[in-house]
């Protein structure tokens, strides 16, 4: 059974920074491209980054390019998810999928 559980939300002030992990289990975690998607209130659900199953390639929707950093441990089945300079835009649930399982989420909440 697929497991995501991701943890390190928070409210955080504009410009400030959190980090964000997924727990993953259930299915060989090297061999998948991992993503991190969030769903804002009164707005669809949104693509935010991929990390390739090395983790040698990133990719980013363009409006956290710059301010976000995906990355993956292998050994340790997990995918963090670095984001800096926070605005009040990227407040959202946010989740790691992978194919078409999501985990429950974690909330980030940007305000001053």
């Amino acid at each position: 059974e697929v497991q995501l559980v991701e943890s390190g939300g928070g409210l955080v002030q504009p410009g400030g920074s959190l980090r964000l992990s997924c727990a993953a289990s259930g299915f060989t975690f090297s061999n998948y491209y991992m993503s991190w998607v969030r769903h804002a209130p009164g707005k669809g659900l949104e693509w935010v980054s991929t990390i390739n199953p090395g983790g040698g390639s990133t990719f980013y929707t363009d409006s956290v390019k710059g301010r976000f950093t995906i990355s993956r441990d292998n050994a340790k089945n997990t995918v963090d998810l670095q984001m800096d300079d926070l605005k009040p835009e990227d407040t959202a649930n946010y989740s790691c999928n992978i194919l078409q399982y999501w985990g429950q989420g974690t909330q980030v909440t940007v305000s001053s």
